[in-house]
């Protein structure tokens, strides 16, 4: 399914289907660090309903799945989805081909929704009061990212000079360490009670990063299948001079947990009460 935003990649069109197979196999790469984070929170583990949106190939429901959270995902690439549930074979994970703006499971759901790598995607003026009513009283938004860092490793650094000479307004360009930017619509019904960001570095083969490359937005999801096989052979020819078989990308990581905010919370449900009197 094409998706273009004006403010992603300067509006080219994209298609997560496109790179699928790709997706599944090089981009479950989240060191153990990541989810330790996840954990040290209290979050995503034992007894909790977890709703993972934008859930992709299920990297975060599979990863997690031994902590015993409940998880639901949704996202909205059937592709995506199918691929989840080959890889998710055995673990009782419900996945669902929807986009997140039009999920809408039965309100006080969810304990925790999770976000990974995915979060700049949505409409958030239509997503975020869902979120809210699909969270339960005491319910988190868990944001997760995860980034190399083009300026301070070199491997990295080539490589998305590479991804730009074929896609040049590609946005995933440049990336420094920040916090996670959180839509001022937010606000309204939730509080930042946490975040971090924390240096990261990924294995990869020169295989396993050629892959991991392919499958981002800019190359595998966007391009034509000519230009891929070109930017392919060209990638491959680079690391093959710059890189020895095994090596490290420096990454760095980031988290953002938001909760509901109580006021808000009583608010809602005084004016869901006013509603079904007047009924």
């Amino acid at each position: 399914m094409n998706m273009k935003d004006e403010n992603i990649d300067g509006g080219r069109a994209f298609d997560w289907g496109k790179t699928s197979a790709y997706y599944a196999k090089y981009r479950d790469i989240y060191p153990q660090k990541f989810y330790d984070k996840i954990v040290q929170r209290k979050l995503c583990i034992k007894g909790q309903n977890v709703l993972d949106i934008g859930t992709g190939t299920g990297v975060l429901p599979r990863n997690m799945y031994h902590y015993e959270a409940k998880w639901t995902g949704t996202d909205i690439s059937k592709e995506q989805i199918e691929q989840a549930k080959i890889l998710s074979r055995g673990m009782n994970i419900d996945y669902y081909a929807q986009s997140t703006e039009n999920i809408n499971f039965p309100g006080n759901s969810f304990d925790v929704i999770t976000a990974c790598q995915c979060f700049w995607y949505f409409d958030h003026e239509k997503v975020m009061p869902r979120l809210f009513n699909m969270l339960n009283a005491n319910g988190r938004i868990l944001i997760l990212y995860m980034a190399w860092l083009p300026f301070e490793d070199k491997i990295a650094g080539a490589s998305e000079n590479l991804v730009l000479k074929y896609n040049p307004k590609w946005s995933g360009a440049a990336e420094k360490t920040h916090p996670i930017a959180i839509p001022s619509c937010y606000r309204e019904q939730f509080e930042l009670v946490y975040h971090e960001e924390y240096p990261l570095k990924v294995h990869f083969t020169r295989e396993s990063w050629h892959g991991r490359m392919k499958s981002c937005r800019g190359i595998g999801a966007s391009l034509s299948e000519n230009e891929i096989s070109i930017w392919e052979q060209e990638h491959m020819r680079l690391l093959n001079e710059i890189t020895p078989a095994e090596f490290d990308v420096l990454h760095y990581g980031a988290m953002a947990e938001l909760i509901k905010n109580e006021q808000r919370v009583k608010a809602f449900h005084q004016a869901l009460q006013v509603e079904l009197t007047s009924w």
